[in-house]
């Protein structure tokens, strides 16, 4: 038998109200798929195309219109206090409270967590010097770089022993060599630590760098193209790969263009 999925989707949809009252604009249309637990998927598509709608979905920020969403077996819309400490989000920016330094920000989650003042500091230490910030932990948000920051921000979300990590292009706004680093710093500490991972990204090699598997999304949200990657994915196989995701992204480019 095999495992129940961590996430499950089943025809899920999601239409919002449009600001002039005219009709429904449909964000997620009947989206099915699933992930499972030690599985990193990276969920690929233009602006636009219901990547973050879906991400708000499983996060439990807003309910489908219709379908079913699960995550470890609940509602997280419905049941949201369930997912205390269970879902660990890295956003585009580090999003750290300037007034807390570098410790201070890492131990946020678990101070919210009620965790024990001397644990939530060892944990906290701990980590930051996992992601290379030991002599940092007094520093405060403007004396880091962008990708110090960050590294904070991953500590945090690593911090509460999650089950899931969610990312919403975490790295975009980072150079690329430092986005690179830790990019293999991220995959690196989720196989550690058998967490399972959604990572949102538009960037073609990020996807594909990351992921165990690549979704890609058309507008509105539904998958128009996956793929399996691993250790053993040669070069000509990914190169397969990249080229048939271009020529995916491709033809939604061309389809809006033409109003289809």
């Amino acid at each position: 038998m095999t495992a129940e999925p961590v996430i499950c989707f089943k025809e899920v949809s999601k239409a919002f109200l449009r600001p002039d009252g005219r009709g429904d604009f449909v964000a997620v249309d009947r989206l099915s798929f699933s992930i499972a637990k030690g599985e990193i998927v990276a969920v690929l598509g233009k602006t636009g195309c219901g990547k973050s709608t879906m991400f708000n979905i499983v996060a439990g920020l807003i309910e489908p219109s219709s379908g079913e969403a699960k995550v470890i077996g609940h509602d997280p819309f419905r049941e949201f206090e369930f997912f205390r400490g269970k879902i660990g989000i890295v956003f585009q920016n580090d999003r750290l409270m300037p007034w807390r330094s570098a410790l201070e920000n890492v131990m946020l989650g678990l101070q919210i967590l009620d965790t024990d003042r001397g644990e939530t500091e060892t944990t906290a230490r701990r980590w930051l010097a996992r992601l290379g910030l030991s002599g940092h932990e007094n520093d405060y948000p403007h004396a880091l770089s962008g990708g110090m920051r960050q590294r904070v921000s991953i500590a945090r979300a690593f911090a509460v022993d999650p089950e899931i990590l969610l990312c919403d292009e975490p790295f975009s706004s980072l150079d690329e060599m430092t986005a690179r680093d830790l990019r293999a710093e991220f995959v690196r500490l989720v196989r550690q630590n058998n967490k399972t991972a959604v990572f949102i990204t538009h960037q073609i090699n990020e996807a594909m760098e990351i992921g165990d598997r690549v979704l890609v999304f058309h507008r509105p949200a539904r998958i128009a193209y996956e793929a399996r990657l691993d250790a053993t994915t040669g070069e000509e196989a990914r190169g397969k790969i990249h080229d048939d995701i271009m020529r995916v992204l491709s033809v939604e480019t061309a389809a809006a263009n033409s109003g289809g």
